[in-house]
């Protein structure tokens, strides 16, 4: 095959044939037995409980699929490296800054949030953009979003949200009645609400995309010191955008269009890589902020906070399984390490349940021993055992209780112990001051039109009653913003009328 027209994605097959110069080995069962070609080709007029191969191939083929993640079914991943440039040591002691040019191994899963997994890539969407780094200290994973805001501050409605979001009960069909509906009555989601319908809402590729921690985590220096940041991973292929029309397009096309580019991109040595930076506050700024840095449905100004250089992600690798490396993959923003404490809200309290919770139903009690999940650069060692496999060595021979006189782990001894501080979360904030300047000031004037096309696209299919509240709350917003709407859903009306 002539090199120059290899396509790492559509002859990926073809290349691992190139790799071998025959057949990698002998068919075997799971047990290790050589199968046949007898047995592997022809089960007709056989005793079929006595042919190994086709009882296991069969009962295997049952329980190929675990249960489908709710949110963030659709996604990509790929591995590479944290490499620290600028020293934060003075901010946070975690082991992964510890030094400029230390490279600590990542994994990045990337992700819609509606899509199931047979969804298109290009819909407009919120992205996931969750980081696992495996540091010597233990594994710390970011599990954030392309968006600087979260839809919702309050966890207890987040159930209620995927409900409306995804598909409806009773006819199985995405439904915009509801989608609108809930959005209506949640205030607090319009900020994200509007990039979400601005050009932002479908990115032209998930090397194009940014990404945010959205909390703000407390971390601590060597000397206990705290300071509060938020991530930013900046891509340096620039943020870049596709337009509705173009994703159609695409949407029908080529459903996996952000897996394809970044499969090709880094099997051509095209690594993709990101600014790693961070908005640093001290607990005197917490204290005098005239709006809680900890609200996720509000983005830190940049000209209050200014980005400060941390490092650079890099991706380097594909996975050589997709099931293995990426399906498998477990984010938890629990998942933390020394140095860094995390985010003292209710959402982010709630979100270390949820994930470790939905990571015990899908992939079982042994999660974290799975190859992608296993914090490979540190010894673990835990009193918890058994359950459902991989169960690796299961602690061996050593004692399964603590405490205990047997010379089992021990807990190391804390001088002291930091905690997080305590907030008081206002449930009515100013919901709309950071919508109102995106619109008034971050849109141009041909942006401002792209987004009152798409939100009508859609609002149109709400009822009369959700478009007049939403229609309210964007006079709140921008009486532009609210007028356009307006006009944009009367003139679907007649336009639909006349057709009638």
């Amino acid at each position: 095959m002539c090199m120059k027209n290899i396509d790492p994605v559509a002859d990926q097959i073809v290349l691992v044939k190139e790799r071998y110069a025959g057949p990698i080995g002998i068919m075997t069962t799971s047990t290790g037995a050589p199968i046949s070609y007898t047995d592997a080709t022809n089960s007709l007029n056989t005793v079929l409980m006595n042919t190994r191969n086709l009882l296991e191939t069969l009962s295997h083929l049952n329980r190929e699929r675990i249960p489908e993640r709710v949110v963030h079914a659709k996604g990509v991943g790929a591995f590479g490296y944290f490499e620290v440039t600028h020293d934060i040591r003075y901010i946070c002691k975690a082991e992964m800054f510890s030094r400029i040019g230390k490279k600590t191994p990542v994994a990045v899963r990337f992700s819609s949030v509606i899509a199931d997994k047979g969804g298109t890539d290009v819909e407009r969407d919120v992205r996931g953009f969750a980081v696992k780094f495996y540091s010597q200290a233990g594994n710390f994973d970011i599990v954030g979003i392309n968006l600087p805001m979260f839809i919702l501050k309050d966890p207890v409605k987040f159930p209620n949200f995927i409900h409306a979001i995804k598909r409806n009960p009773a006819t199985n069909i995405r439904d915009f009645k509801t989608f609108w509906d809930f959005f209506s009555l949640t205030p607090e989601s319009f900020s994200q609400l509007l990039l979400q319908f601005s050009d932002l809402g479908i990115p032209a590729s998930y090397i194009n995309t940014a990404g945010f921690s959205v909390h703000t985590y407390q971390v601590e220096n060597e000397h206990g010191k705290p300071y509060y940041v938020r991530f930013h991973f900046t891509p340096d292929a620039g943020i870049k955008t596709l337009t509705t029309e173009q994703a159609k397009i695409i949407a029908g096309e080529d459903p996996d269009y952000y897996n394809r580019i970044l499969y090709r991109a880094i099997a051509n040595g095209k690594f993709p890589s990101w600014t790693v930076g961070i908005q640093v506050l001290t607990l005197d700024d917490v204290k005098k902020s005239n709006f809680d840095v900890f609200d996720v449905s509000k983005s830190l100004p940049l000209d209050k906070y200014p980005l400060k250089k941390v490092g650079k992600l890099i991706l380097d690798r594909n996975p050589k399984n997709f099931f293995a490396d990426v399906e498998q993959m477990a984010f938890s923003p629990g998942n933390l390490i020394p140095g860094i404490l995390g985010d003292p809200s209710k959402l982010f309290e709630a979100r270390r349940f949820a994930y470790m919770d939905a990571q015990f139903h899908r992939l079982g009690a042994n999660f974290n021993k799975i190859s992608v999940n296993c914090p490979y650069r540190t010894k673990t060692l835990t009193y918890n055992r058994d359950g459902t496999p991989p169960v690796k060595d299961n602690e061996e021979d050593i004692p399964n209780y603590y405490p205990n006189s047997f010379n089992g782990p021990v807990p190391y001894m804390d001088t002291h112990k930091s905690q997080l501080i305590e907030i008081v979360e206002n449930p009515e904030p100013d919901n709309f001051d950071q919508a109102t300047e995106f619109y008034n000031n971050v849109l141009n004037s041909d942006a401002r039109s792209r987004l009152i096309i798409n939100i009508v696209s859609t609002l149109k299919l709400s009822t009369p009653m959700t478009q007049k509240k939403v229609v309210a709350i964007f006079e709140i917003i921008h009486p532009d913003l609210s007028r356009r709407v307006a006009q944009g859903l009367n003139a679907t009306q007649t336009s639909e009328e006349c057709v009638i």
